[in-house]
């Protein structure tokens, strides 16, 4: 059992929080019940894992994608209101973390994902100074261009959408969890001949024709599952707190 405060306080230093220009805020969203004995951890605070999380005797829920994101509406009606609603009557509290759990060197999205698929990780990468976020490295073992493709389907459980570039070998390659595909046109420079991403946007085409960079869209959920887990484990280990994954499918 731990206090809630201090779970939270701890999450917030060991991410560095307060470091990012977010979309949403990062940590405490919603305040629940001041002692924390479980957490059910998820990758997008829906309705299903909401419910998921009121059967699974949770004290905290723990997300990537939470709420109050900037530019929608701030009134609580509808699926928001019937979302927020649920945690609060079951005294259940909402911690999200959005950049910071994309960053984080060892519990981020992007170090769980090289972990994941066997990636040396030699550096990161980003659209500017002070957006590193991307990482880049090496294959222990360099694969075809095919071959890759099915090693991510295998590891993801998604196959992913493959743009061909011009090699037909795969050994550098430079990743970004999530809705990242526009960080692929950073990517030259890095001595890579492929760039993961989770989703994938009408001018990424264009840019792999040109540049001649594979391009995975891997799946923006099937990417972004592992960066919660490291941290509830982070969490179960230090204070003593169950933790349990809810994967809520999501073929995007």
């Amino acid at each position: 059992m731990v206090q809630l405060a201090e779970l939270v306080n701890f999450c917030d230093e060991l991410l560095d929080a307060k470091a990012f220009r977010d979309y949403s805020p990062n940590g405490l969203q919603i305040e629940g019940v001041a002692e924390v004995k479980k957490i059910v951890t998820g990758v997008t605070a829906c309705q299903a894992l909401i419910d998921a999380a009121v059967a699974a005797d949770a004290d905290v829920l723990l997300v990537h994608h939470g709420f109050f994101w900037k530019g929608e509406s701030a009134c609580l009606t509808g699926m928001k209101r019937r979302r927020i609603g649920k945690l609060i009557e079951n005294n259940i509290s909402l911690l999200a973390y959005h950049l910071p759990l994309d960053a984080h060197p060892e519990y981020g999205n992007n170090a769980q994902l090289a972990q994941q698929l066997g990636l040396e990780v030699e550096g990161r990468f980003g659209r500017d100074e002070r957006d590193q976020i991307g990482m880049y490295g090496r294959l222990r073992k360099a694969m075809g261009a095919e071959e890759f493709a099915r090693h991510l389907a295998k590891v993801l459980g998604r196959e992913p959408l493959h743009l061909a570039g011009e090699v037909d070998w795969i050994e550098g390659v430079a990743w970004c969890t999530g809705a990242a595909q526009g960080y692929i046109e950073s990517t030259p420079g890095l001595g890579v001949q492929a760039f993961i991403s989770g989703e994938v946007s009408e001018q990424t085409m264009h840019f792999v024709r040109e540049s001649g960079v594979h391009y995975y869209a891997a799946g923006h959920h099937a990417t972004e599952r592992y960066g919660v887990q490291a941290l509830a484990d982070v969490l179960s280990q230090r204070f003593g707190v169950a933790h349990q994954f809810i994967d809520i499918d999501n073929p995007v």
